[in-house]
């Protein structure tokens, strides 16, 4: 056994650390010296990682009598030993990046080691990991993500095979692969060629562009561009029925979340399909989250705080959780088009300040704290309206208007409207 001679505030008595890797494990389990007072003993074991050596590992931790054991998410190599211990011990999955400023010399026992001082200590916090049911539906939501994403990314290459024919219908029809343009290129794949035909199988909307597609349809259509179009047009209808097989999936798992769904999706920019990916990835439950600012924290949609000498740093936003953070950006330009909401101004009014950018972060900060509430309380949102801020201090207000009156060389009088 090695000791250290360091008096730390102790909070857990006998602690434990396990360093993770691909092949193997070290463990270290940090308890009182029995000689010493004062003093602290480490005893480091290596594990393999196999469910057995896992087993081993955990029966060599419950001999010890540990209270806490604490481990960094490294990788996906946690998730298998985390599964296992996670029922029968205290456990501690904690950020390798809030660790990584304060360790000292690198090597996997002095990790362990590292990491059983930290628990014993309290200088971590752990992260939130969510139940399995949770977990699950959260492969479901983002490898459907993923699909919807590698489905467009085909739309995209199917749109510059076009190109090279010298078709312009990507610059006529918005979506190439919608109900007319699917028309249109079926036809070709068959073998038509005359662009009048090919236009008049436009519907709905599209046919009042016949004219433009006729010119838009002039190219150089070749059997290997026939063959690339369908290649890419088997390629779109796989990965939506594909998407569309998750889409069943996910329903059948959040069908007792209908209210939630229907709660969220009354928050600007939020749909059902947002919606979803907020429940699986929050698991719907506020309780882990004491604020809602602490959910925006976790989320990574609040500025950073760096203050130094009396001086405050320029503040990033974190990373926090990468699928929530992608689609509040996307709910929040959503949410801003609509420029009589109070979404709108608020945005209108941080952006003349401190930019679009920022703005834009703002807005997602609201949002978050909006999902909050709307999960916490269990209430639809409520729309503030656009004149919420003038309502609010009107004599702001006026001050501004004034202002801008007197900037054009006019004089503006403010009189009360006499009631009826």
């Amino acid at each position: 056994m090695a000791r250290l001679d360091v008096k730390d505030e102790v909070i857990h008595l006998r602690s434990a650390g396990v360093d993770l890797g691909k092949r193997f494990l070290l463990g270290c389990v940090r308890t009182p010296s029995t000689t010493h007072a004062g003093r602290w003993s480490l005893e480091t074991e290596r594990f393999g990682t196999t469910q057995a050596e896992i087993r081993r590992l955990l029966a060599w931790l419950v001999e010890r009598r540990v209270e806490v054991v604490v481990m960094e998410a490294t990788s996906d190599y946690w998730r298998s030993v985390y599964y296992l211990l996670q029922p029968h011990l205290n456990l501690m999955l904690v950020n390798p990046s809030h660790l990584k400023g304060i360790r000292g010399r690198k090597t996997d026992p002095s990790d362990a080691a590292f990491l059983a001082r930290a628990g014993a200590s309290g200088m971590v916090m752990g992260s939130f990991v969510p139940p399995r049911a949770v977990r699950e539906l959260r492969d479901l939501t983002r490898r459907r993500t993923e699909v919807v994403r590698a489905a467009g990314a085909e739309a995209q290459r199917l749109e510059k095979e076009l190109e090279d024919t010298g078709f312009k219908l990507t610059s006529v029809l918005s979506n190439v692969v919608g109900v007319s343009g699917r028309a249109i290129l079926e036809a070709l794949v068959a073998g038509e060629r005359d662009p009048e035909r090919l236009a008049d199988l436009t519907v709905r909307q599209a046919r009042a562009k016949i004219p433009q597609l006729v010119e838009a349809l002039d190219g150089d259509f070749t059997p290997h561009h026939a063959f690339m179009v369908r290649h890419y047009l088997d390629q779109i209808d796989h990965l939506n029925a594909t998407v569309a097989m998750f889409d069943a999936r996910i329903a059948e798992l959040l069908a007792a979340q209908e209210r939630a769904l229907d709660l969220l999706d009354t928050i600007p920019g939020i749909s059902r399909l947002a919606a979803e990916i907020v429940i699986a990835e929050t698991g719907g439950d506020m309780a882990q989250f004491a604020t809602a600012h602490h959910l925006a924290s976790w989320i990574g949609v609040c500025p950073g705080q760096s203050e130094s000498a009396g001086v405050n740093r320029s503040g990033r936003t974190r990373h926090g959780n990468t699928s929530l953070k992608r689609l509040l950006g996307v709910a929040a330009m959503a949410a801003i088009r609509n420029k009589d909401s109070y979404l709108a101004v608020f945005y209108r009014r941080i952006a003349s300040r401190r930019g679009a950018k920022r703005a834009l972060v703002a807005v997602m900060h609201k949002l978050a704290t909006a999902i909050w509430h709307v999960l916490d309380d269990q209430v639809a949102y409520r729309e503030l309206g656009a004149d919420y801020f003038a309502k609010r201090n009107p004599e702001r207000a006026m001050r501004r208007m004034i202002k801008e009156a007197n900037s054009l060389g006019l004089t503006l009088r403010f009189e009360p409207i006499e009631a009826v």
